[in-house]
Order: structure tokens, then sequence, then C-alpha cells
């Protein structure tokens, strides 16, 4: 009996180590799961991994194999074309349940073929671009299932607090999902940009490689805030993502359009003073038109007022603006801020659509162009006198042949070339006469 009562006691001292064991192990896994750790489990099934194929077809020598541009042109007629595949990494996250997948357009661009690849899952998805948006290097592309996917909650860029920490998961080096953490470094970074354009980034301190470029910039609450898209590589740890306020139009009108809408404003932003700039230490973009019954107009905007910031962007330049005007949509209400004389004033203008033939208009009223179409292209008509087109001597009859570089042979052609080039001055046109063709700018 009195064995029975040890080995009793014995079995309850070491059930009762045991619970003890456990107990503590259980607290301190809930000391262990942070905020941190909650949002990388809400969030990682709706970052994915995207792979891209790109055929680039190339002209070879079997015979000769010269590898000199010169004798490869010469001996172009006794080579064969081969095709060459090459692949890229990226990331991505995923924005709606149906499986929009929204990334950098610089990852899917010139890609053949992409492929998504889900966590949790062995195996890729192929998948479809739906659109993009270049200057502003964010695309949508869009993967299909039977079930709906886990979607990130889009969260707000415009009330981020610098220091605030932030998560930015992605696929860097093509090692698979990987998490880093950082602070919120800047709000909004003027960054320059290749091609003269300035991009509006958050700066975070969040360790982000080339394979994170799509992915997604955090919040403490699992909210996405950015896309990861570029780092400084002449400073370690400084990274950048997309403002995600930016972010939403962009791919609203991707998702549910297919293509991407231009806005209009409805005013000409020009250069402001050098005496304006040395007196403030910051440029802006100088109003110098502003149409009649534009959104510009509707929202007291008054030529001569200088724009300052949009939305809290500060802009230095005309350019500047125009380049930030193409991240807004149509039905998107935007904060100007202007200085007006000596005092500074906020308006909110709501965009509208472009009207319909707005390019041909604005080539008419800036440059004085007027275009008929025959069946050899377009010819100008008789010009206005004083304009800018008569002044440079321009005639009825000659033929325009191309708008900043590119080739026109349709009105169509015109417009959507006057449309990309809105504000960009001066521009370059090449006009034919008779059986000769020069070059020149207007205005």
């Amino acid at each position: 009996m009195i064995g029975c009562r040890l080995k009793k006691f014995g079995c309850l001292v070491i059930c009762f180590l045991l619970t003890g064991v456990f107990t503590s192990a259980s607290a301190h896994e809930v000391d262990r799961r942070t905020a941190l750790v909650e949002v990388v489990e809400q969030v990682a099934p709706a970052v994915v991994n995207i792979r891209t194929e790109q055929i680039i077809r190339r002209r070879t020598s079997p015979v000769f194999g010269f590898g000199n541009d010169f004798f490869d042109s010469f001996f172009r007629g006794y080579s064969s074309p081969r095709l060459y595949k090459t692949q890229s990494l990226g990331s991505g996250v995923i924005i709606d349940p149906r499986g929009y997948v929204l990334t950098n357009a610089h990852v899917v661009e010139q890609a053949s073929k992409i492929f998504v690849a889900i966590a949790g899952e062995n195996r890729e998805i192929e998948a479809t671009l739906v659109g993009l948006h270049s200057r502003l290097d964010l695309a949508v592309i869009r993967i299909e299932a039977k079930a709906k996917f886990t979607a990130v909650t889009l969260g707000r860029s415009d009330d981020l607090l610098l220091g605030e920490t932030v998560i930015a998961i992605g696929n860097p080096l093509g090692l698979g999902s990987s998490v880093t953490t950082g602070i919120v470094s800047s709000i909004s970074r003027r960054v320059p940009l290749d091609d003269n354009l300035v991009g509006h980034f958050i700066q975070t301190d969040a360790l982000i490689n080339p394979g994170n470029s799509g992915g997604p910039l955090l919040n403490i609450r699992g909210e996405l805030i950015g896309i990861n898209t570029a780092i400084a590589t002449q400073a370690q740890g400084i990274g950048f993502a997309i403002p995600v306020d930016l972010v939403k139009g962009i791919a609203g009108d991707l998702i549910r359009f297919g293509h991407l809408r231009k806005p209009y404003l409805g005013l000409m932003p020009g250069t402001v003073s050098r005496t304006l700039i040395q007196a403030r230490g910051a440029g802006g973009a100088l109003v110098t038109d502003i149409d009649a019954g534009s959104p510009a107009a509707r929202g007291g905007v008054q030529v001569a007022d200088v724009i300052l910031a949009v939305d809290d962007l500060e802009i230095e330049t005309p350019e500047e603006l125009l380049q930030l005007l193409d991240a807004y949509t149509p039905d998107h209400t935007l904060r100007l801020r202007l200085l007006r004389e000596t005092r500074e004033l906020e308006l909110p203008v709501k965009l509208a659509p472009l009207p319909a033939g707005f390019g041909l208009s604005y080539a008419e009223k800036v440059f004085g162009l007027v275009l008929r179409a025959d069946e050899q292209g377009l010819a100008l008509a008789p010009l206005r006198q004083g304009t800018v087109a008569e002044r440079a001597g321009l005639q009825a009859g000659d033929r325009l042949l191309e708008i900043d570089g590119v080739a026109v042979r349709t009105k169509a052609d015109a417009e959507q070339q006057f449309v990309d080039s809105f504000g960009r001055l001066p521009l370059g046109f090449l006009i034919a006469r008779g059986n000769r063709a020069y070059g020149l700018t207007l205005p």
C-alpha cells in the first residue's frame, strides 16, 4: 500500500513538473508573439515571388562568327536568327482576392512570360499582364484559380509618422520569402531619376534588395503603405517605396478598365522666375494659362499663381507637376498648395477626364498647327497669321512626319503624341516639303 502511494506521489510530482515546463514554454511563446510576428503571419500569404522569362532574338553567323558590327551586317544574309531565354526575379503582393497582383513595372514590362509562386505552394501559376505605368514603375498582373486569394489591406501613406516601424517582405535574390524591418526615415523624399524624372518616395532603412522590387512595405498593423521599388546604390541601408496613396488610383484604373485614364487639370505650367526661387529657396510651377470651364478654373486657380505642392508632395518644376499628375485618375480631388502674390493658400481641385480631341486642340492653341489627313498621311492646313507655326516659316501643305521623335500618320497618332508630350516645350517636329525633310523645334 505504501509503495502504491509513493508511486502515485511520484507521478503527481512528475506531472506537476511537466505542467510547469509546458506552461513556462507557452508563456515564453506568448512573450515572443509580438505585433511584428502577427503581421508577418497575416500578410505573408499575400506576398508572391515573380519569375519572368524574356525571349531575345539575335542573329549569329555559325560560319564566320566575327563578332564585329561591320562584318556581322555584311554577312547578315549568311546568318540565322537564334533565340535566347533570360530570366529575372521580383516580388509582388496580392491586392484583390480575385488574383490581382501589384508589382513594379520594371519587373514585368519586358517579359514574354510571367510566373507567380504563392507562399506555401510548391508550384508556379502563369500570370497575365493587366497593365502598367512605366513612369510610376507600377504594374498589375493577374493569376487565376478557383478559390479566392488572400489579399493585403490597403492603408494610407499621408498619415505616416517619422520613426514608425515598417516591414518589408519580398523575394531577395530568389532566396524565397524574406522579412526585414526598419523605420520611416522620410515621409516624402524627392529622388532624381533617369530621363529628367523625379520620384516621390517613402524612405526607409528596412533592407531592400533587387529581388524585393514590387514587394510590400507594411505598417505595424499589416496595412500596405508602399511598394518597394529602389535602392540608393551609393549608400547602404537606404530603401525607397512608392506611397500607397499614389498606387491606389493607378491600380484601380488598371483593374477596372485595363488601361489608365488620363486626368485633366486644365492649366499650362511654366517656369518660375529665378528671383522667386532665390527668395524661397525652392521652385514650383507657374500657372501661365487656364482653360475656361476646366477643373483648375472651377477650383479657383488663377493665372500667375505658383503651384508649390500637390497633396503635400513638393514640386520644383513644371515637368515635375505634369509627371505627378499622371499618377492620379480623373475622379481624384487634389489639394493644391499655391503661392498667390505673397500669401500661400490651399485649394481642392477635382480632376476630370481628358476632353475628346484635347491633343489636337492643344496643338492648335500652342503651336498654331491644324492638321488634315489624306491618303499620304498628315498635312498642315492653312496657317493663321501670327501663330508660332507661321512665324517659323511653315506652310499649308507641309507634311508632318514626326512629333518628338515618334512617327505619326493619322490624326489619332498625332492626338496621342500631343497628349503624351503635353507641357513639354520646346517640342521637336519632322516636316517634309516636296522631296525634302527637315527638323525644327517649336516654339
